[in-house]
């Protein structure tokens, strides 16, 4: 592992590792992209690619960066759990011609949108000065609620107990909605100081007369919020809540990181984001007793079809060793006039210190509904945290791994894939092989149970 920055604590990303079964079967409602490009073919390999890419050039900008493995798709037990039998091929091929959408929610690579993974505190922010992670139960949507019992594997296998308490997920009910840290943003002005956390919700379970959206479901509940907070060991007093706005949610702003971005105490927001825009603002200000550099999208100045499109706030920004900071934003940004407009006065106004922007190329991903944002979990850590990490797995990205990672996904992955190919059984021996040698390159045991 490379030396790391001198800074007590600093911020790590966790990006997900797309899988060999990425695809368009638009399974997302509420997300436009993976709406409008349902049916269309994949590029699997390329997809793999492009997010190593995006996180080697975030590594190579100074920052700790960490993968995290696809999960085994198609999933064969989850078929088998509703009653389909015979072999792995016959189980495929019973349930696709009962219901195509079955194997398709079944053999999502959405596990990649590690931002949907957990939430998680740092340990200088908990009463037990532990890490505190709490992976996400993901009950909205059928294809991701198979997601949470890997991904706690994963993460207490990666996270040393000494360090970290990897919680159990919520449970998966309408009223405990748990959609991660896509909805969740830590403030501080530096890393190590004690942050003060925004939880957004889109429901509050307990008061059905609250306003809510009516056209796409409010995937996180207030109640989920609460207990995750509780859950990490957060210190109420620096905890918040906010409710997303419902006509922000029927625009196809799914999660907060579609409409609201942060790093440290630099805050890019759209002003119709939460219901009561200003009070968010200003009850995050208290808390964190300083101040906040805020750049603020106007509702004439960014549309929220501008903000959904372009995924200007979907984006990445990174803090560099000089403490200068640097936005890394899909192609998508660049090719909205409103977006790239916004993204243009961020970086030109001296009074935060994002200092420019950085192109990165996640189309595959983006063609999902998920940009730079989705594709990593922040993980604010020590440099002790960090260095422990190392103990076991091998998951921080250096120029080796990247190479074996490169190697290994050209080797495995199909370049072109379409929804109706889910169904060959060629395809999940194809995707075992490929996740069994994965497995043996990240050292990360036996995380992966291919028996029914």
């Amino acid at each position: 592992m490379t030396e790391i920055d001198s800074q007590k604590y600093q911020e790590a990303n966790f990006d997900g590792m797309i899988g060999p079964t990425h695809n368009y079967a638009g399974l997302s409602t509420g997300n436009v992209a993976s709406t409008l490009n349902k049916g269309g073919p994949s590029n699997p390999r390329q997809a793999l690619a492009q997010a190593l890419g995006k996180a080697r050039d975030v590594r190579d900008m100074g920052v700790p960066q960490f993968v995290l493995p696809p999960h085994e798709r198609p999933n064969i037990p989850a078929l088998y759990n509703l009653g389909f039998r015979g072999s792995d091929a016959e189980i495929l091929e019973a349930a696709y011609t009962k219901d195509p959408s079955l194997v398709a929610r079944f053999s999502s690579a959405s596990s990649m949108w590690a931002a949907n993974a957990a939430t998680v505190a740092p340990s200088v922010d908990t009463v037990d000065g532990l890490l505190g992670i709490t992976p996400a139960s993901l009950g909205e949507k059928l294809h991701r609620t198979i997601e949470s019992p890997i991904t706690t594997r994963i993460l207490t296998r990666i996270f040393a107990d000494r360090i970290a308490r990897v919680n159990q997920p919520l449970i998966r009910h309408p009223s405990l909605g748990d959609e991660g840290a896509a909805n969740h943003m830590r403030f501080a002005s530096k890393h190590g100081d004690a942050g003060v956390h925004l939880f957004v919700y889109g429901h509050d379970a307990a008061n059905p007369s609250a306003a809510k959206p009516s056209q796409f479901p409010a995937r996180q509940s207030l109640q989920a919020s609460e207990a995750v907070a509780r859950l990490n060991g957060l210190r109420p007093d620096k905890v918040l809540f906010a409710q997303q706005n419902p006509d922000a949610i029927d625009a196809g702003v799914f999660h907060n990181d579609v409409i609201a971005i942060n790093n440290l105490n630099v805050w890019l927001l759209h002003r119709l984001a939460y219901v009561n825009t200003n009070r968010v603002i200003e009850d995050v200000r208290t808390a964190l007793g300083a101040d906040l550099s805020l750049v603020i999208a106007e509702a004439d100045e960014l549309p929220f079809e501008d903000a959904v499109k372009s995924y200007v706030f979907n984006s990445q920004i990174v803090s560099k060793p000089d403490g200068s900071m640097v936005i890394i934003v899909p192609e998508e940004t660049i090719k909205n006039e409103n977006a790239r407009r916004f993204l243009e006065r961020t970086v030109n106004d001296q009074c935060n210190p994002i200092s420019g922007y950085q192109v990165a190329d996640v189309k595959q991903s983006m063609q999902n509904g998920g940009g730079p944002a989705c594709l990593r979990l922040r993980v604010v850590l020590s440099q002790n945290e960090i260095s422990s990490i190392n103990d076991g797995a091998r998951v921080y990205l250096d120029d080796a791994l990247y190479g074996e990672l490169t190697e290994w996904g050209n080797r495995n992955y199909r370049d072109r894939l379409m929804p109706g190919d889910l169904r060959d059984p060629n395809l999940l021996v194809e995707s075992r092989t490929a996740l069994d040698e994965l497995s043996q390159i990240l050292k990360l045991g036996s995380v992966y149970d291919f028996q029914r």
